[in-house]
């Protein structure tokens, strides 16, 4: 003889099989926002002042950048790196760091750089770059960093930056640029 006691097991253990799934994956996606939040911010290029490294002349026509914030917790900020920062006006910004804090920056006319009064040269995979003597480098003055880092925009004609703003205080950092995912065909690694 045949008992029909087995169905209503079996449902049950589905039941609670499917529970635990849910529960599982519920989890998973909680320790990826985690993650996500305390690791990773997602930027968007809208300007033209980062070209031709980061493009951006729209909000649809631009950049996505997965900014990485965890190299900040073991070093400092690079020379040449590409940082994400919030400026004093709560606007998200990504710009090129030139000056490293404790270090006087000037620039002469003819565009060179000189940090400390020994010429900064630009590495050669960066040599598109030209920069502008504008704002607090015009005519030659030399801008003390203090303990905050001097940065300027690749395009520097058209780059609300360092020049105008003095520098970014380190509380103002978000993290280092790190990969442009969309759109497709430019996806690749920021910094060098």
């Amino acid at each position: 003889m045949e008992t029909t006691d087995s169905e209503p097991g079996r449902g049950r253990c589905f039941f609670r099989w499917s529970k635990r799934q849910l529960v599982r994956c519920l989890a998973l996606v909680g320790l990826l926002l985690i993650v996500y939040h305390s690791c990773f911010h997602i930027s968007r290029m809208t300007t033209e002042s980062m070209e031709p490294t980061l493009l951006g002349r729209s909000w649809k026509d631009s950049d996505r950048v997965l900014t990485e914030k965890v190299s900040y917790l073991i070093r400092q900020s690079r020379r040449w790196e590409i940082i994400t920062y919030r400026r004093g006006d709560g606007m998200q910004v990504m710009k090129r760091v030139i000056g490293l804090p404790g270090e006087r920056i000037k620039m002469l006319q003819d565009g060179r750089l000189f940090i400390n009064d020994r010429e900064l040269l630009i590495p050669t995979d960066l040599d598109s770059l030209q920069y502008f003597p504008f704002g607090n480098l015009a005519d030659g003055q030399e801008v003390d960093c203090g303990d905050g880092y001097y940065v300027m925009g690749d395009y520097s004609r058209d780059s609300d930056d360092s020049r105008f703003n003095g520098p970014v205080s380190s509380e103002d950092l978000i993290g280092r640029a790190w990969y442009i995912y969309y759109p497709k065909e430019r996806r690749r690694f920021v910094n060098r």
